[in-house]
């Protein structure tokens, strides 16, 4: 099933390693190799602030698993994520992490593994509108785009 908020390129037909889930969360914390999130799959972010004052920054987590192939095993794959607005012209946070995917004892010979990764961060978006999360991973490229919103709501003094 495809996830119309989810949109997923590659260079190559085959492209190992890959970006296999890419979400953003309240909360999100890899624990023992599993992924834990609170409050995934969120497409809008509502900030709240009175009138004349600018919102707080906002604490998001993205949640991603990359998918290795067997043949790709042990070695160190870059993965670039970032958040940028929805013209692509700037980038608000960005991170390069090496990720390197052992062969645990036991595993079918040829079947792949995934990596599990949760990004926190304080945000403070300069402006309502369109945003998105891409993740890169790997030699070619393997792109997911994650697509959102940030809209404002005034709130009166006296609530």
């Amino acid at each position: 099933v495809s996830d119309p908020h989810h949109q997923s390129t590659c260079e190559a037909a085959a492209p190992m390693p890959e970006i296999a889930l890419l979400t953003l969360a309240n909360h999100a914390e890899v624990q023992n190799g599993l992924l834990y999130v609170n409050g995934g799959g969120w497409d809008t972010l509502t900030r709240s602030h009175l009138p004349g004052k600018e919102p707080d920054a906002n604490l998001i987590s993205i949640a991603l698993a990359t998918l290795v192939h067997w043949d790709e095993a042990n070695e160190t794959h870059q993965l670039a994520v970032w958040i940028e607005d929805e013209d692509a012209g700037s980038r608000l946070i960005e991170w390069q992490i090496g990720v390197e995917v052992g062969r645990p004892a036991g595993r079918v010979p040829g079947s792949d593994s995934r990596s599990a990764l949760a990004l926190n961060a304080t945000i403070a978006f300069p402006h309502e509108g369109g945003y998105r999360v891409v993740a890169e991973v790997g030699e070619p490229r393997h792109q997911m785009t994650y697509p959102f919103r940030v809209v404002d709501r005034i709130i009166s003094s006296s609530q």
